[in-house]
């Protein structure tokens, strides 16, 4: 009775306020709206906690030991207000930072893609910057002297050839070989909703895939971390000593909007969600929006037909030399689409179409975009979408099985 009383009682205290809250509106001629000031991607960042956020977790590893990271813009400790680098709030706790690994497109994620990252000195910190990326996409023996902890702390977006993965490949290998222990600051897959796509034979490994997985591969970069070292796919099977700090409150089917451009050309959530299914055109002679705002919203070529969508890549931040570069192409606006739960190879199939025989579809890398050779033999021989998605599902549902073992979340 008493229970059924404190319900009652706090239900007609919620509802007075309510009506206080509606008459105060009405007065002052105002509604009662959330406010349009607040960014929905910062609001979402906050509740679901980064590893980066678990600070409890990591300081305590790092006190009194010779830290090097692997960390870009994407590195940040999220707070009320916005967030801060984790270089800088690691100094602020006294962790003694000797350097800094930079991954393809720099240290400030500025870089173009493919484009040779160089060393150098961060400006702020003047801590020693090393390239990852470019000659030296491993860390040497000299890189690591001295060195008794490193941290990987970089946004992934969940696709085979997004070359994060193949850093963090190189980075425990060199590790295991310096009997360096790894810490990985877990964080969220925007594309984790769903696995798809061609699995990569090994014939095609190259730093745009190392690993028998499906192009898309529904794993945050701590699983997959783990995942690494339990498939033993490290040089001569070693094993790299790995702590993952994991995230709170994030499931695979979490919509998670990322804050901050995990590179030039992946701008906004539109573009990271079709990137699995339009990167497969950075293998061949289309622009897929790169030189234009709507970089992987869209696609086109000058040779395909005239049709109402059309536009003119120009240099810009991230792609200084853009296919067709000047020249008017036409195209498709895929702004609009519905968020995908699976890799869309009809698109690919309608450029191959619009192509002249005249010109040259395929690029010298698309089969390490693809993972396999087969791909371009199906769209060679005309087969039709269905059936190339059909033939993913063996290897598909066998690599669910080892996921199966690595995975942290729900």
């Amino acid at each position: 009775m008493i229970s059924m009383r404190f319900k009652n009682t706090y239900f007609l205290s919620v509802l007075t306020l309510f009506f206080i809250l509606i008459s105060c509106a009405a007065k002052t001629g105002t509604a009662i709206t959330v406010s349009s000031q607040i960014d929905p991607s910062q609001t979402q960042a906050r509740e679901i906690a980064v590893g980066a956020n678990n600070t409890a977790s990591y300081l305590p590893l790092l006190a009194g030991k010779n830290v090097a990271l692997v960390t870009n813009q994407t590195s940040v400790i999220f707070k009320k207000n916005g967030y801060t680098h984790l270089v800088d709030s690691l100094l602020s706790n006294k962790i003694k930072i000797s350097k800094v690994f930079s991954p393809e497109h720099g240290f400030r994620g500025d870089m173009d893609a493919g484009e040779t990252v160089a060393d150098g000195f961060d400006v702020k910190t003047g801590l020693p910057i090393v390239s990852l990326y470019g000659k030296n996409k491993k860390p040497t023996n000299e890189q690591l002297q001295g060195i008794e902890m490193v941290v990987f702390d970089i946004q992934d977006v969940g696709v085979r050839f997004y070359t994060y993965i193949s850093t963090l490949h190189y980075l425990m290998e060199a590790c295991a070989e310096n009997g360096i222990p790894l810490i990985v600051l877990d964080r969220p897959n925007p594309n984790a909703h769903y696995i798809d796509g061609p699995t990569l034979k090994m014939e095609h490994t190259s730093f745009l895939g190392m690993h028998p997985v499906p192009l898309v591969y529904g794993m945050t970069i701590g699983e997959y971390a783990q995942m690494i070292n339990g498939e033993h796919w490290l040089k001569n099977k070693a094993t790299c000593n790995l702590t993952v700090i994991p995230l709170k409150n994030y499931t695979y089917q979490s919509e998670y909007h990322l804050p901050i451009k995990p590179s030039p050309n992946l701008p906004n959530d539109k573009a990271i969600n079709l990137y699995p299914s339009l990167g497969f055109f950075e293998g061949t002679n289309i622009n897929a929006g790169r030189g234009t705002e709507n970089q992987f919203q869209q696609y086109g070529a000058p040779f395909f037909p005239e049709s109402d969508f059309f536009y003119t890549p120009q240099p810009n931040a991230g792609a200084k030399s853009p296919k067709h570069m000047g020249k008017l192409c036409y195209g498709v606006n895929l702004k609009n689409t519905e968020r995908l739960s699976s890799v869309n190879i009809s698109w690919l199939l309608d450029a191959y179409a619009k192509t002249p025989k005249t010109e040259t579809f395929f690029g010298p890398s698309f089969s390490a975009h693809a993972g396999n050779n087969e791909l371009k033999m199906q769209i060679k021989d005309g087969m039709p979408a269905k059936k190339i998605r059909a033939s993913w599902q063996p290897e598909i549902e066998a690599f669910k099985k080892i996921r199966s073992k690595y995975l942290l979340y729900n």
